[in-house]
């Protein structure tokens, strides 16, 4: 440890701050790194999926190129500020969120995958609430950003705990890859079975007004049981493991979460294993839950099928509904899918329950592999502090 280092962080990068524009610049354009993306990932995404139009001067000043690390620097909440993401990689033509900064390093002294482990650690994560500012918004100045200290060992060390924590990463994204097959598989066969209706024996069966002989059409609300998120006070929320988790619409995409809150609620606002959920605001987010018990959070909803059997093939059965409403619900700020929309989704129903058999295999192994994730993100975020603190002899 007595090799190890404390740096501020003016010694190492340059700060920058990145681009706003309006509403009606995006769509189309050059690739742009949103605050979600920061947020949400450790190192930044391989493909950056929204598009911003953007002039040359606005490319060359917010470009983003490896070693970069960018830092949410403003938010709604304390525990939204300082998140960061390492770009690992040049991502040509490219530019970044307003309400996030760039440090652009100076200097060759930082392994860009150790510092991305390092700026997650609660240790490093703690320093925000010294130095932020919370008037309607929690938000971070320049000075104070790069005051901040961090703990560097030499390069090879460096180098060496960056290497263990890659593994588990990488283990993660073969599990994603494979769920992602999964799904892929899913959506052809619901495709082809209940779109193109090319379902086994569909040859010596009649179609009546569109639809299989003997196959209904249900309300979504009469095959599963809703549940929206309770308003919980968002002052004790927190990231440190106090109190109970919590599933906020961030926690969809991932299906697992490190938010908590000190805040009891009733029984019924507990998610489980398995439960489908759906972020209502944005982008309308459709997951299954793996992040063990925790409490819906408001703005999100969960689905819990009333026959068991069926809940692969509602998952599949409510994607394209709800995809719908993200694309043609539009709000003063963002799409807000209500309960209204949802209590309008009606559903065809086959009367062969072997139909579902197939889904439900699907969605069990997707669960499965959901649940490896959530082990193995959990044994590396155990690991980190220790690697990141010198308690684990990394010279040997």
């Amino acid at each position: 440890m007595s090799e190890w280092k404390k740096v501020k962080l003016e010694e190492l990068y340059e700060v920058h701050n990145g681009l706003s524009k309006g509403r009606q610049f995006f769509g189309t354009g050059f690739p742009f790194l949103t605050f979600s993306n920061v947020f949400n990932n450790w190192f930044l995404p391989k493909q950056l999926e929204s598009l911003v139009q953007t002039t040359d001067k606005e490319r060359e000043s917010c470009s983003i190129k490896a070693g970069d690390v960018f830092i949410t620097r403003t938010s709604e909440t304390m525990d939204e500020l300082g998140m960061s993401s390492v770009a690992l990689r040049d991502y040509p033509n490219a530019t970044y969120n307003g309400f996030t900064k760039r440090l652009r390093p100076i200097t060759d002294r930082v392994n860009p995958r150790y510092i991305g482990y390092y700026l997650r650690t609660p240790k490093f994560r703690g320093q925000f609430m010294a130095f932020s500012s919370m008037t309607t918004r929690a938000s971070l100045a320049n000075n104070d950003l790069l005051n901040m200290e961090v703990e560097l060992p030499p390069m090879e060390i460096q180098h060496r705990i960056a290497s263990i924590l890659s593994r588990y990463d990488s283990l993660i994204e073969n599990y994603q890859k494979q769920i992602k097959l999964l799904e892929e598989a899913a959506q052809r066969l619901y495709k082809e079975w209940f779109v193109d209706l090319h379902f086994p024996e569909h040859e010596n069966t009649k179609i009546v007004d569109g639809m299989p002989e003997g196959w209904k059409k249900k309300k979504l609300v009469d095959m599963v049981d809703v549940q929206y998120g309770y308003a919980f006070d968002g002052k004790l929320f927190n990231s440190n493991g106090e109190g109970m988790p919590i599933l906020r619409i961030r926690n969809i995409p991932d299906g697992i979460t490190s938010d908590y809150t000190t805040e009891e609620a009733q029984d019924c606002y507990i998610v489980h294993n398995g439960d489908i959920v759906v972020g209502m605001d944005g982008i309308f987010h459709i997951n299954s839950w793996s992040g063990g018990d925790a409490y819906l959070v408001q703005r999100a909803c969960s689905f819990r099928p009333k026959e068991e059997n069926m809940k692969g093939f509602i998952f599949q059965a409510i994607q394209e509904p709800i995809k719908f409403f993200e694309k043609t619900l539009v709000g003063a700020t963002v799409a807000h899918l209500g309960k209204k929309h949802i209590d309008s989704i009606e559903l065809c129903v086959p009367n062969s329950m072997e139909l579902f058999g197939p889904f439900s295999k699907q969605y069990e192994q997707r669960q499965k592999l959901l649940s490896q994730i959530r082990l193995l993100t959990e044994a590396r975020d155990r690991l980190l502090p220790k690697l990141m603190s010198g308690e684990i002899n990394m010279n040997c």
